[in-house]
């Protein structure tokens, strides 16, 4: 397995990035990836407020024993992160539209929505100094609902952790 590593002709690291961002021939990705790193910043805030939240709900509700009013407040915190990441979709379109990655915005919020979710439906001609966006708009969007589904797991946890006393309602554990 090493001698197969040893005859190749691999590029160092600086050489690879180098080569690669000559191929894009495009500063504006660097737009791009900021605007990933600080999207996935807000949305980390966001859903940990969210979870926060309703752990708070939860445990107020715990001891008056109003136990339904928890699964409310789950529901109600799935539809903010489904709104959060419906958001997050818009404002990859908006940056999309300020680029002038395509003609038209419908075209551009489709796209944005199909690389958010990683769906990949659509038929898109990027130019050439795009062809790294849908990797970008993808990566966000794969870890951003990798952090709602964390989030949410926990609170589905401590909403299950109801029904035996032994558990840690923030643990996650009950399933």
């Amino acid at each position: 397995m090493i001698s197969l590593f040893q005859n190749a002709d691999l590029p160092s690291f600086a050489t690879l990035l180098n080569e690669i961002n000559t191929d894009m021939g495009n500063s504006q990705i660097w737009v791009m990836v900021v605007s990933a790193c600080l999207m996935l910043a807000v949305h980390a805030v966001a859903v940990l407020g969210i979870a926060g939240a309703f752990h708070w709900i939860d445990e107020v509700m715990t001891r008056r024993k109003i136990f339904g009013a928890s699964f409310l407040s789950y529901f109600i915190a799935i539809l903010l992160v489904i709104a959060i990441h419906l958001s997050e979709i818009v404002v990859w379109a908006y940056i999309c539209v300020a680029l002038k990655v395509f003609p038209t915005n419908p075209q551009t919020f489709y796209f944005a929505g199909e690389m958010y979710t990683t769906v990949g439906y659509g038929d898109y001609n990027l130019a050439e100094k795009w062809r790294i966006l849908p990797i970008i708009i993808s990566f966000s969007g794969i870890f951003a609902v990798s952090m709602s589904g964390a989030a949410l797991y926990t609170m589905m946890g401590a909403l299950l952790g109801h029904n035996n006393q032994n558990q840690n309602p923030r643990s996650g554990s009950g399933f």
